[in-house]
């Protein structure tokens, strides 16, 4: 049986495109201040969503003809991730679910990125996020399954952080979602083969925000992972897509 030290260094090596983690899980400063950044709107400026009246349109505003020619025949379910600008840690994470021939914002949520923004060309260590669309298969995590529609890993060992991380990181891996960078999806989230190479990078995930940038994944408050985890829903083929707004809107 693996002990808990062991897991815990399992998961430092899988996750964050990163191999040798000596101080801290996708983090810098956990006391850094958190920014609120706006959503792009279509035809006016920019601002905070409203979960309780979200403006509805026929196409996810902010995201331009390159990157939403990628996006899957047939996906219902688009996790959009607007960071502020290409070396910023900042964004803001909205979900958007298509209804008929019309997209809908369903909730949004401030997140960070890697803290070195963000890229169009990843590579292992680098501290930024990879800018594209991915699709979204496996979750898992420390604690028990909160009734997410993706595959589910419940995994204490294999997800919890090191203890020799800082305490704002101890619970960076009790709920994540995969992305599907440089990954097998259909797998569990710590599976650590890399289709593009280990230069390219890997383990990028969803996980709980510990208040500033990350070494490549996206991180958001508990009730958004709880949220995602619920509402996420295979059969409606949910994919992200993630970068500053600048490239998004390409």
């Amino acid at each position: 049986m693996q002990t808990r030290g062991a897991g815990r260094a399992t998961v430092a090596a899988a996750t964050c495109g990163f191999l040798l983690v000596a101080v801290a899980a996708c983090g810098g400063t956990p006391n850094e201040v958190r920014h609120y950044g706006d959503i792009p709107r279509p035809g006016g400026p920019t601002g905070t969503a409203r979960p309780g009246a979200p403006e509805v349109q026929s196409r996810v505003p902010g995201i331009g003809d390159r990157m939403w020619e990628r996006i899957p025949v047939g996906t219902r379910q688009i996790v959009a991730v607007f960071g502020e600008y290409e070396t910023s840690p900042y964004s803001t994470l909205v979900l958007y679910e298509k209804r008929g021939t019309r997209w809908e914002p369903q909730r949004s949520w401030p997140a960070h990125n890697g803290k070195r923004g963000w890229a169009t060309d990843h590579q292992e260590g680098d501290e930024r996020t990879p800018v594209g669309v991915f699709t979204l298969s496996d979750a898992g995590g420390v604690l028990d399954d909160p009734g997410a529609l993706l595959p589910y890993t419940q995994d204490e060992d294999a997800f919890i952080s090191p203890l020799s991380w800082d305490e704002a990181h101890w619970h960076d891996f009790d709920y994540v979602i995969a992305i599907d960078y440089n990954r097998l999806p259909g797998t569990r989230p710590d599976e650590p083969t890399r289709p593009l190479g280990q230069s390219k990078g890997g383990g990028i995930w969803l996980h709980l925000d510990h208040g500033d940038g990350t070494l490549g994944c996206v991180s958001v408050p508990e009730s958004a992972m709880k949220y995602l985890l619920r509402r996420l829903d295979p059969k409606d083929r949910p994919v992200i897509v993630m970068g500053d707004k600048a490239n998004l809107r390409q």
